[in-house]
């Protein structure tokens, strides 16, 4: 039967009907972390951890979405991730979901590792374009892509400083799905299962120009998807770049320079010294390091720190529009979102990928009426009910103890005598969440 994207009620739906048609190697490239996958579990239950406390009789008849990122209208506080995989999704996936972002009023970010090539989904999609940068140990080649991005007329660069090593994604061998891909008996067997997926995007590439190519990598390392073992073409190892690359970067880009990646305030500070003009809060949506901690749970912090500055985003795990709200509210200018486009256009293309940020702009549309909010500026923390101490540190100083906040938290919770008062010792188990019946 034939999907229609009125049928899908929120991202999961989408989600869902990805699941169905891709191959699963393909489809779990783009579902799952690494390791554990502690991390994308953390990510999902740190939203949940946070709740609303509506506010009542506000005239909310008429509300705005609009915000605004480096002095540009946008209309939500929404924008679209880097995503390598938008095009082995779909054909030509990331004209798809950078015209369908343009639709929305939202700017789109294209991957360096996009099989499709910048200065085409500049031609074809239009909107407002962001481009992402990774770095290479010859920099030269870097900034062969800033200049090759300047050219085709990207507003914003992003740099991505999370993947200093290569992640440890098992699934991706077990699936033959690294770089360079490999042709085993389970992905021919997974291949041959999903033949509407094969004839509708594979072999059309292949008909059309042969196998596919990550096209936005410099000129040395752009070989195909199925290169010969020994080929450099997935990302290199890259455990030397620091602070002085990114002042090199903002010297040879003169639009907005975000940094992506960054989980501690003093990163967050030292971004701002290199003039960059926003920070990306994100741990690669569970992707990289499988014990970082979630954004959401470091953004407080970073937005005291650097918000009222330089713009702060949060990207990993939102997967609702009542999680884009509790990161506007926790000091967010915007919010990056990357699966659930995915998901939409492997379910319809286009127009799936369009009917995934319809449902966020509506379910953010929704919070707000509910929390009696008119725009975007109107919603705070004094809407969120959170725990003590969240999206405050708590380095241990010596083994056995903790020290309490220096500074007092951002929460509405109870807070317990102890908490108070000099470090004491380390419980067993961590307090319940759960406020008392006292407190309420």
């Amino acid at each position: 039967m034939t999907f229609r994207p009125q049928d899908a009620y929120n991202i999961s739906d989408l989600r869902d009907r990805a699941r169905r048609v891709l191959p699963r190697g393909l489809f779990e490239f783009v579902d799952r972390g690494t390791e554990d996958e502690a991390c994308i579990d953390r990510n999902a239950t740190a939203f949940k951890r946070i709740g609303l406390r509506p506010r009542v009789l506000v005239d909310v008849s008429e509300r705005s979405l609009t915000t605004d990122f480096f002095g540009q209208a946008s209309a939500m506080p929404l924008a679209v991730a880097p995503t390598g995989a938008a095009g082995l999704l779909w054909l030509d996936g990331e004209i798809a979901i950078a015209r369908a972002a343009a639709e929305s009023g939202i700017p789109f970010t294209l991957s360096t590792a996009s099989i499709i090539s910048m200065e085409k989904v500049a031609s074809e999609a239009g909107g407002r374009l962001w481009f992402q940068l990774y770095m290479w140990p010859d920099r030269s080649m870097s900034y062969q892509l800033v200049d090759r991005a300047k050219r085709a007329g990207y507003e914003a660069l992003v740099v991505t400083v999370d993947t200093a090593v290569t992640p440890n994604r098992e699934y991706n061998r077990r699936n033959g799905f690294s770089l360079p891909m490999r042709i085993t008996r389970r992905n021919i067997v997974d291949v041959a299962q999903h033949p509407g997926w094969f004839f509708s995007v594979f072999a059309k590439y292949i008909l059309r120009s042969g196998i596919p190519m990550l096209e936005n990598y410099p000129d040395q390392l752009r070989h195909k998807l199925t290169a010969k073992p020994g080929r450099q073409i997935g990302l290199p190892k890259n455990d030397s770049l620091q602070w002085s690359d990114l002042r090199e970067l903002r010297k040879r880009w003169d639009g907005p320079l975000m940094i992506k990646g960054v989980l501690h305030p003093e990163d967050a500070k030292l971004a701002l010294d290199c003039g960059v003009d926003g920070v990306i809060v994100s741990n690669h949506g569970g992707r990289n390091l499988d014990s970082a901690i979630a954004p959401i749970e470091a953004l407080p912090q970073i937005a005291d720190c650097v918000g009222h500055k330089i713009d702060v985003l949060l990207d990993s795990g939102v997967r609702r529009g009542s999680d884009i709200f509790k990161a506007v509210a926790l000091g967010a200018k915007g919010v990056f979102v990357g699966r659930a486009p995915l998901w939409g256009v492997s379910a319809a293309g286009e127009a799936g990928a369009l009917c995934a940020l319809e449902l966020l702009r509506e379910e953010i549309d929704r919070v707000m009426g509910f929390t009696g909010c008119r725009s975007i500026d109107e919603i705070s923390h004094e809407l969120l009910w959170l725990e003590a101490g969240f999206g405050r540190s708590h380095p241990i100083d010596k083994p056995g103890t903790y020290p309490s906040p220096s500074k007092a938290p951002l929460f509405h919770g109870p807070v317990p005598e102890e908490s108070r008062s000099e470090p004491r010792p380390l419980p067993d188990a961590p307090p319940s969440p759960i406020p008392s019946i006292g407190s309420l």
